[in-house]
């Protein structure tokens, strides 16, 4: 080694890099931009990556899991648990392990979170040919399975040779860590090339600060968003998940109270604003409020900040196809769909800006009452429902969610909600209260069945000090449940709620609503019921099985005062949901049926379709 370069092979080059990168907390402290790596090894990254990680662990921690798309799910709720400003890196072997990360990589890429995958590869020599876990393609001898991750990536580079770190990691770091562009990055690491050494200049690993940049507003376009808004009588604001990640609540909660606009929150979004506060509506969309739904129905404009506006938000364009929309947003892509009026800019500075152009202006008059009274009434309306006690029959999840809530004083600023998918995403949009931004942590963008563990997991390990409670259905926690072992062995505990309605619930009353007989989704009678509890307890978790409402709050407190992981499981009723609110959703239905459930279900399908946005 000269006074100017180290040798070093291209695995240890890169977990150096990666863990000499500081970003900065809110107060000024610095703090490293990755808290480690999730790791699974195998031939394809045990030797290279393998040492290289165990070189650098004292600075560049490694995390083992038990499936490689749980713990890529787990650092993808790591960095939205940071809104954006932290990470981690994930390594799998080279076959099977790097196509298990393909699910959590497309996860990543829909909802805009960062996330580092670091697959191993095959031999670039070719020698051993093919060699274990190869896929060979008769027509391109450069192809492996790590192709797939192109379109799943941000970023993509196959390291062929050492030296391409100089320019791969920056590149890297930088998708990373754009606002805009941000996601999943992909670098395919060849086990050969892993272990080759290069002379690196020292200066390649100097600490370094990364700063998130934020996007300053263009003032033509807020000119003319300030223009459309002056003239509306019945404005709107739909809060998305930019608002969380560009940490613009106290600027959203600004805007909206100088210039009396209501305010609605996407899943995404929810904890935008504190759910008590006098111009909060709630939910938006198929999952909505009545409050929200109702507004947006009328609303004459539309500010939507943050959000890539998803059919469960639009009603599959249909909700307020009425209304001209002004679209905020850091991302141009975003800024510029259903043919608004785009204003690409960080959320904070595009709504403060926003507001200096509006200066006194304010929407105070009946609109303005109609929506205090319409949140009023709907915070009463949940009040409602999550209070009951004694619940004839088997509760519902809105029944579980209240006592799920109340058994904390402090559930609203100390407690972050996980889920992902069934129907618990549209009860927890309806009816789960918080005051703090990130305490409502919803994965909807794909909604992927087996991301609540494992996002349970890494939220956890983000906020060490939060309550984190994983609500999830029977299916998903059959779908993938094996981080509870993760997190007993991390010393991460959760509170893992099972509610468990013997199927797939949401889909088979879809199915229903489509015509259709219930079909493969519900478990027949014949089927064993399955003991979650016991489950749980053989993955070195606690566990009980609440039988009513009364001993599910019990539970709860003893679930509170444990030292590890604790899962409750309580069966709940697959039919009953929260009749308020909620919005059509575009789900196509068969033209040509030999049903007569499928016919009239067809014939409400085209005439909902008018009311859509062409």
């Amino acid at each position: 080694m000269s006074a100017t370069t180290i040798r070093l092979t291209m695995a240890q080059a890169l977990v150096r890099y990666l863990a000499a990168l500081r970003t900065e907390e809110g107060d000024g402290t610095l703090v490293p931009l990755f808290g480690g790596a999730f790791a699974i090894f195998g031939h394809g990254n045990v030797a290279g990556l393998g040492e290289a990680l165990y070189q650098y662990k004292e600075v560049f921690p490694t995390f083992r899991a038990h499936n490689e798309q749980a713990m890529a799910h787990a650092a993808i709720a790591y960095a939205k648990a940071h809104m954006r400003r932290r990470m981690l890196a994930v390594t799998s072997s080279i076959g099977p392990g790097a196509t298990n990360l393909l699910t959590a990589a497309a996860l990543a890429h829909v909802n805009r979170l960062p996330v580092l995958l670091l697959p191993g590869d095959v031999f670039v020599s070719r020698a051993p040919d093919p060699v274990l876990q190869q896929l060979e393609d008769g027509t391109d001898g450069s192809v492996s399975v790590n192709d797939a991750f192109k379109p799943l990536s941000r970023y993509f580079d196959r390291i062929v040779y050492p030296e391409q770190l100089l320019t791969a990691l920056p590149r890297a770091i930088a998708a990373l860590t754009d606002p805009a562009a941000c996601g999943p990055v992909t670098l395919s690491l060849p086990q050969d090339v892993q272990t080759m050494a290069y002379d690196y200049p020292e200066e390649f690993f100097t600490p370094r600060t990364v700063r998130f940049r934020a996007v300053p507003p263009v003032e033509q376009e807020l000119e003319e968003a300030a223009l459309l808004l002056k003239n509306a009588r019945q404005p709107l604001i739909v809060a998305g998940g930019g608002v969380l990640y560009g940490k613009a609540g106290a600027a959203l909660q600004a805007f909206a109270e100088r210039h009396g606009i209501p305010v609605a929150e996407t899943q995404a979004g929810k904890s935008a604003l504190p759910w008590d506060h006098p111009l909060q509506l709630g939910a938006i969309g198929v999952t909505g409020s009545p409050a929200a739904n109702s507004l947006a129905a009328d609303a004459d404009v539309v500010l939507a900040v943050g959000t890539r506006l998803q059919d469960f938000t639009t009603g599959s364009n249909s909700l307020f196809a009425q209304a001209q929309l002004v679209s905020l947003n850091v991302n141009s892509f975003d800024a510029l769909k259903r043919r608004g009026l785009g204003v690409q800019a960080d959320a904070t500075l595009g709504l403060q800006g926003l507001s200096r152009h509006l200066g006194s202006w304010n929407s105070a008059g009946q609109w303005l009452d109609r929506a205090q009274q319409a949140g009023h009434a709907w915070r009463a309306t949940v009040a409602a429902i999550t209070g009951k006690r004694e619940v004839a029959g088997l509760p519902y999840d809105g029944e579980v969610i209240g006592a799920v809530q109340r058994s904390s004083s402090d559930s609203t600023t100390r407690d972050i909600v996980v889920c992902a998918a069934g129907t618990l995403p549209a009860e927890l949009h309806k009816l789960w209260r918080t005051s703090t931004p990130g305490g409502y942590h919803m994965e909807y963008g794909y909604s992927c069945m087996g991301y609540e563990i494992a996002g349970g997991l890494g939220v956890k390990m983000a906020k060490p000090d939060a309550e984190v409670i994983v609500m999830v259905g029977d299916g998903s926690y059959l779908m993938m449940n094996s981080e509870i072992a993760t997190s007993v062995m991390l010393d991460k505990k959760l509170i893992i709620v099972v509610l468990d309605n013997r199927g797939y619930g949401c889909i088979n009353r879809l199915q229903q609503a489509c015509g259709n007989a219930s079909f493969n989704n519900m478990l027949p009678d014949s089927a064993p019921r399955i003991d979650f509890a016991l489950h749980a307890r053989s993955l070195g978790a606690l566990s009980e099985h609440a039988g009513s409402i009364a001993e599910l709050d019990d539970a709860m407190q003893r679930a509170r005062a444990a030292p590890r992981t604790y899962l409750i499981c309580i069966n709940t009723d697959d039919m009953r949901t929260t009749e308020e609110g909620g919005c059509w959703w575009e789900v196509a239905v068969p033209e040509v049926s030999t049903q007569a459930g499928v016919q009239a279900a067809r014939a409400r399908y085209e005439l909902d379709r008018q009311g859509q946005q062409k």
